[in-house]
């Protein structure tokens, strides 16, 4: 008798459960929420501009991607000659160049002909003094603090690249297509439907840049603006690969190791099963018949 009694207890209780979970969904399919003014923009400036992510096609895509080290030294190359200026990448210390094909002597000397040096205090006075950076040392950062920063780039700060591709919806792909195709001429249609998105004084138009304008200038500007020392041909588009190619290593270092740690727990798994199904099959032959 009890055990009836808690059985209809049970049953009405998740009775209750499925008829509350159906009417919440029910309800979310009859009256789905407000689009919210932000959705409602963005989705309009998307429609109207076509401004989804270009895929740069990284070697680095995909479960089992792996870096190119040729690429991530192009990428670096077009850091170093460009996108330095500006930015830090303040969590990649100068030894962590080895990880992508430059030898020790090598990195040696991009640690010591860095130009900007590290902050460190004269031992004898405690001033403020700078020395060389060592391969130990971390990228040293562009500006001092955010005033600095700001008062060198139209009040604006130069954010840190060190993880931009983890921090940005689309990653590598986010970075490839607002440098290399995001700067265009604002659809005058656009501006007219939107007034409050006209790009301000000061400010430049880029169609993959969250609201539209943005505070730095076009970064790749032509062809050969840099050399490339394998050769390669540096358009504008490649650059943009290859510094996007650059950025994802160094918001990803250890990708390739994690691939492959992926990769043999899912093989391990397999030939576990594999090995589980047969003992259960010799375990339970007798039996079955």
């Amino acid at each position: 008798m009890v055990r009836a009694i808690a059985a209809l207890v049970g049953a009405a209780f998740v009775f209750v459960l499925a008829l509350a979970l159906f009417g919440t969904v029910s309800d979310r399919i009859k009256n789905p929420p407000a689009e919210t003014a932000a959705e409602f923009v963005q989705g309009r400036i998307e429609a109207t501009t076509g401004s989804h992510l270009l895929n740069a096609g990284l070697s680095s895509d995909g479960v089992l991607g792996k870096y190119d080290r040729r690429q991530l030294q192009r990428g670096f190359q077009v850091y170093k000659e460009v996108c330095s200026a500006c930015h830090s990448i303040r969590l990649v210390a100068f030894r962590d160049l080895a990880q992508i094909g430059y030898t020790a002597p090598e990195v040696k000397a991009i640690a010591n002909q860095w130009q900007i040096e590290q902050p460190a205090p004269n031992p004898d006075t405690g001033e403020a003094s700078t020395r060389k950076n060592i391969p130990s040392d971390h990228f040293p950062l562009v500006f001092a603090n955010d005033i600095a920063a700001r008062a060198a780039n139209n009040n604006a700060v130069p954010p840190d690249l060190s993880d931009m591709t983890k921090a940005r919806h689309g990653g590598a792909n986010y970075v490839y297509s607002l440098v290399a195709h995001g700067y265009v001429k604002q659809p005058t249609d656009l501006v007219k439907e939107f007034p409050d998105i006209a790009t301000p004084k000061g400010l430049y138009y880029n169609q993959y840049f969250a609201n539209l304008n943005i505070a730095m200038p076009p970064p790749l500007k032509s062809d050969g603006q840099v050399q490339y020392a394998d050769g390669t041909r540096p358009t504008v588009d490649q650059m943009a690969k290859d510094v996007a190619a650059f950025l994802s290593w160094t918001a990803e270092p250890n990708l390739e190791a994690r691939h492959a740690a992926g990769l043999a727990a899912v093989i391990f798994l397999m030939i576990f099963c594999f090995l589980a199904w047969g003992a259960y099959q010799n375990v339970w032959r007798d039996l079955k018949h």
